[in-house]
C-alpha cells in the first residue's frame, strides 16, 4: 500500500499534477530561461533543492508554527534556502549562476513551492513532504528540460549546449550538432517560442489524458458488451 501511495504521489506531481503543465505555476523563470536544456536542468535542479528541503522544514515546523503567521514563516524559510543555493551556484557553478541571473533569486517567488508548502507540507508527516517536492521537482524538472531542449534544437540545432556550465570541463564535448546553427529558427530561443512551445506541450498533455480516457471508456464499454 505505500508503495502504492508513493507511485501514485510521484504520478500525481510528473503528469496529472504537474506544476507547470496543469498548475501553470513558476511559468516566468520556465519560459524565461527554456532557451536550452542545459539552462532548464539547472534551474529545475534548483527548484527542486528548495521544493524538497522547504517542504521537510515545514513539514518538521508545523505543530510550532502559530497559524496567524504561518505564510510569513514559510517565505522565510523558502527565503533563506534560495540564498544558501544562489550561494553554491555563485561558488561552484558561476557561468551557469550568469546564464540563469535574476531567475535563481526569483525562486522565492515561485508560487508552485509556497504553494507546496501550505497545500501539503503543512499537512503530512516529513516522509510525505519530501516524497511531494521530489514528485514536484521532477515534474517541474522534466518540463523545463523538455522545452529547453525543443527550444534549442529548433532554434540552434544543437541539444546540451553549454553542458560544462553544469557538469564542468568533463562535460565540453556533451554538445550535439543536430544542423547548422544559421539554419534553426530564431523564434525558438525568442520569448515568443517560449509560449508557443509551452502551449504544444499543455496540447500534447491534454491530447493524450483525452486519449487514455477514451481508450479507458471502451474497454468498460467492450467488458459490459462482453458480459
Amino acid at each position: 500500500m505505500a508503495e502504492s501511495g508513493s507511485l501514485r504521489t510521484l504520478l500525481d506531481g510528473i503528469w496529472s499534477n504537474n506544476p507547470g503543465l496543469v498548475q501553470f505555476l513558476g511559468l516566468c523563470p520556465l519560459l524565461a530561461v527554456t532557451n536550452t536544456a542545459i539552462n532548464g536542468l539547472g534551474l529545475g535542479l534548483a527548484t527542486l533543492a528548495v521544493l524538497v528541503l522547504s517542504n521537510l522544514l515545514v513539514s518538521l515546523c508545523r505543530n510550532l508554527i502559530p497559524n496567524e503567521v504561518r505564510l510569513p514563516v514559510f517565505v522565510l524559510i523558502i527565503a533563506s534556502l534560495v540564498t544558501v543555493i544562489e550561494l553554491l551556484f555563485k561558488a561552484f557553478l558561476f557561468d551557469l549562476y550568469l546564464s540563469l541571473g535574476i531567475f535563481i533569486p526569483l525562486i522565492v517567488t515561485n508560487c508552485a513551492i509556497l504553494a507546496r508548502a501550505e497545500a501539503f507540507a503543512s499537512r503530512h508527516s516529513p516522509g510525505a513532504a519530501v516524497l511531494d517536492g521530489i514528485a514536484m521537482g521532477a515534474g517541474f524538472i522534466l518540463l523545463l528540460v523538455t522545452l529547453g531542449a525543443l527550444r534549442e534544437i529548433i532554434g540552434r540545432g544543437s541539444l546540451f549546449y553549454g553542458a560544462d556550465s553544469l557538469f564542468g570541463p568533463m562535460a565540453t564535448n556533451f554538445e550535439i550538432q543536430l544542423f547548422p546553427e544559421s539554419s534553426g529558427l530564431l523564434l525558438a530561443v525568442l520569448p515568443p517560442g517560449a509560449f508557443i512551445g509551452l502551449g504544444l506541450l499543455v496540447a500534447a498533455k491534454n491530447y493524450f489524458d483525452a486519449r487514455a480516457v477514451s481508450l479507458s471508456t471502451m474497454q468498460l464499454q467492450s467488458n459490459d458488451a462482453t458480459q
